[in-house]
């Protein structure tokens, strides 16, 4: 008597084979940067969203690099260059550095960027300083009128810098700043949107650890550099950093209160390159993007503490 049996072995033999070879396939659907219509996973975007967004990007480059690299490839041309040709000829045939050599020999190019850095230094410090005691009262002390100097810091910012231009400068020279970088510095020594700034950081802070270190006996300056300084210290380098930007760019504010050319910053003393050198576009660029370096030098290097910075207040606020 025989009996019949039924070998599984090979219908048992493709399963793991068929299972084994689709894994990889959906792994790799899993880690495209784009997804499908209709599939899940509404974090991605679909491929023609991808593209769009790139793009986008590629755009957005264009308009924020392009004028920099014009005025970049402008400023080491030469005499048989054609800067006004349309698309722009990037990369120049008859290139030279002369056009950066005449601007020294027009203007003292030392003595201007050493008074800019003094303006931009100064503006940088008070206005960490000043903005970080005045974010501090605003954002954790209670005191009568404190809703008011809100709504007056608020007040300023709606005003233009060029109405209150005539009132400052009657004030510097009523003061005896006429003419001196001490006119150039005091009134941008603390800006009301940096005292705002400082002031939702200073928001940030639990009350309750304020009023803990109180308890434990601290004093107010305890307080100011164990607890408020180091929670503020990201937006306080975001402050330095617009104020000392803003500090070496400023020209009207300058422009006013200078008479004397040897006391220039440099950004005033570049329109000697106008007047002298109207006609040449080449030797106004060299000057512009002698102007322009020690900004981009400065973001580079403090780069990390303005975005740790501004992450910081994007958290906590």
């Amino acid at each position: 008597m025989s009996t019949s049996t039924h070998d599984p072995a090979p219908a048992a033999t493709v399963a793991p084979v068929a299972t084994g070879a689709s894994a990889p396939q959906r792994t790799r659907r899993t880690n495209r940067p784009w997804r499908t219509k209709g599939a899940g996973g509404f974090g991605k975007p679909t491929l023609g969203g991808l593209v769009a967004r790139y793009v986008l990007l590629v755009g957005m480059l264009l308009v924020a690099i392009g004028p920099f690299l014009w005025q970049l490839s402008t400023s080491v041309k030469g005499p048989r260059d054609d800067i006004y040709s349309f698309p722009p000829q990037l990369i120049p045939g008859d290139a030279t550095l002369d056009n950066y050599s005449r601007v020294a020999a027009t203007i003292p190019i030392i003595d201007y960027a050493w008074h800019s850095l003094i303006v931009a230094v100064t503006l940088a410090v008070a206005n960490v300083v000043l903005g970080t005691l005045a974010g501090y009262a605003l954002g954790c002390l209670t005191f009568r009128g404190k809703r008011l100097a809100m709504l007056i810091l608020v007040s300023t910012l709606l005003l233009p810098g060029e109405v209150t231009l005539m009132s400052q400068f009657l004030t510097i020279k009523s003061l005896g700043l006429a003419d001196t970088l001490g006119g150039v510095i005091l009134p941008g020594l603390v800006g009301a949107i940096n005292v705002l700034l400082m002031t939702a950081a200073c928001r940030a802070i639990p009350k309750e650890l304020l009023e803990a270190a109180v308890i434990d006996g601290a004093s107010t300056w305890d307080v100011l550099r164990r607890i408020v300084w180091p929670s503020v210290r990201g937006m306080a380098s975001v402050v330095a950093i617009f104020a000392f930007i803003g500090g070496w760019d400023d020209f009207l504010w300058p422009l006013i209160v200078l008479s004397d050319p040897a006391k220039y910053t440099l950004t005033v003393g570049m329109e000697y390159l106008n007047s002298n050198f109207g006609s040449d576009p080449r030797v106004v660029a060299a000057g512009t993007m002698i102007a322009l370096i020690p900004i981009i030098v400065f973001f580079a290097v403090f780069q990390k503490f303005f975005f740790r910075g501004v992450e910081d207040g994007a958290v906590k606020g």
